[in-house]
């Protein structure tokens, strides 16, 4: 059983989709006018694994990430670069792909942008108006917040509170200061789609909640974004949906926390933003994924190079772990009973952690407790030069059930893999060299190549079957 913290009900209730063992799930992706930063390499990672879960417990999952790809920041890029803004749009979609792509986040099952269903959010928007639950003024169209007696039920607002401190912006012909824009009006020079009001684009809400019935139904089982959203995207989402359909728009919402610096949310508003491009010049993208994971998702985290460094160390120790058990598997075996590790308990907490909104800082520490019990293991049989066959085959299974599990997380392990690939062989390479000087009783040399080895951390081990390496 899976359960989640539902931001609308603010309790963690047992996941059951509408429709079996299809998931229909929506994730807000980003505005594309810049270079993504970590803030949104956190939510990309966070559903990535919350899908990968779903997926790993024998569920279908449609999955839609959109882009906004026509918006005032992108217009205002586009007179910064002196491109046009379509242009900008092109760009950073390829920038936020190939981010994606490196931090291993797997593909969307669709990935709309907002350019290619005006017609969509044209037809919501007329029926919204039709019903009676939107007006247009002077060319924009808005949503009357009055007409949804349920407006405030995602963030807990009361529309009292939010009266106090709303205000009607220049040049905006509201009714009420909370409604919100459905469809404005193009200004000169600025983008536009002709539609009943004239020319002009949709509102940043509008597009959402237009998309996701289009490809995943009136009524889906996710809907996801970060904690910045609930209020007033979300929150908009919901009241123009359930206007226009009658039905429950998203049935859980989740939210990840913030990647904070000094105590302040990453932004590109308050510059204190590093962009995923950025850190994956210094760290690798298994690393970032290992940090943004370390800290349950609904948590702030703490950014810094340290954290990250600390990440780094944490998975060389799980995939120098998966590497060093080649090196007990050339141990002689002796005796039956030996001192097996319990890898299935290892295996029970794991996915517990998991099954238990999506802990993936408790999961990993399931990872590093069972592979804390294998060094030991391991450390103890290379010291006796000999392993029982119980001992073999639950270090075996440890190290497999540690790689595999770390996949399921999305990590990729091949660039670390690859790296240690070639390191192993120029271990190999120095090891049969040494090998060589020994048979020639030139012990000199051949000391030296141990020595220098160990200054790097790899220890080597002269067993009767051959010479065997460990990472310190």
């Amino acid at each position: 059983m899976i359960k989640v913290t539902n931001t609308l009900t603010e309790r963690k209730e047992e996941f059951k989709p509408l429709e079996g063992k299809t998931v229909k799930m929506y994730v807000c992706g980003p505005t594309v006018y810049d270079h993504a930063h970590i803030g949104h390499a956190r939510s990309a990672v966070v559903f990535d694994v919350i899908r990968r879960w779903l997926e790993y417990r024998g569920f279908r999952v449609i999955f839609v990430r959109n882009y906004t790809d026509v918006d005032d920041k992108i217009i205002k890029r586009s007179k910064e670069e002196g491109i046009p803004w379509y242009e900008v749009s092109k760009k950073y979609i390829a920038s936020y792909e190939e981010d994606m792509e490196v931090l291993n986040v797997k593909e969307p099952t669709y990935k709309p942008k907002v350019t290619e269903h005006i017609r969509e959010i044209i037809e919501m928007i007329d029926g919204l108006i039709q019903k009676g639950h939107a007006y247009e003024a002077d060319g924009d169209v808005y949503f009357s917040v009055e007409s949804f007696p349920e407006y405030g039920k995602l963030s807990k607002r009361k529309t009292e509170e939010l009266l106090a401190g709303a205000r009607v912006e220049p040049g905006e012909k509201k009714k009420n200061p909370l409604d919100f824009a459905l469809w404005k009006k193009s200004k000169e020079g600025e983008p536009g789609w002709e539609s009943p009001w004239g020319v002009g684009r949709p509102g940043w809400h509008i597009e959402c909640s237009a998309m996701s019935m289009k490809y995943l139904g009136e009524t889906i089982d996710i809907h996801g974004g970060g904690l910045d959203l609930i209020f007033p995207h979300h929150e908009n989402e919901i009241a123009q949906s359930e206007s226009y359909t009658g039905k429950t728009f998203a049935r859980y919402w989740i939210h990840n926390g913030f990647v904070m610096v000094n105590r302040e949310k990453m932004s590109k508003s308050l510059g204190n933003f590093f962009t995923i491009k950025e850190i994956l010049k210094q760290f690798s993208p298994d690393t970032l994924r290992l940090f943004l994971l370390s800290t349950h998702y609904r948590s702030p985290i703490d950014f810094t190079v340290e954290r990250l460094k600390e990440a780094e160390r944490a998975l060389k120790r799980l995939t120098t772990f998966i590497e060093s058990v080649k090196a007990v598997e050339k141990l002689p075996q002796e005796g039956e009973k030996g001192e097996p590790i319990d890898v299935e308990s290892a295996r029970r907490e794991f996915e517990a952690a998991m099954d238990d909104d999506f802990n993936t800082a408790k999961a990993l520490g399931a990872l590093y407790e069972l592979v804390k019990r294998a060094n030991t293991l391991k450390d103890k049989a290379l010291k006796r030069q000999k392993i029982t066959p119980s001992e073999r085959e639950s270090l075996v299974e440890a190290a497999r059930f540690t790689e595999n599990a770390l996949k399921t997380l999305g990590f990729k392990l091949e660039r670390e893999q690859s790296e240690g690939g070639l390191e192993e062989a120029l271990i190999e390479l120095l090891i049969q060299v040494r090998g060589e000087l020994r048979k020639k009783k030139e012990f000199q040399l051949a000391d030296l190549i141990r020595d220098r080895l160990k200054e790097l951390g790899i220890t080597l081990e002269d067993l009767p079957t051959g010479t065997v390496y460990r990472r310190e």
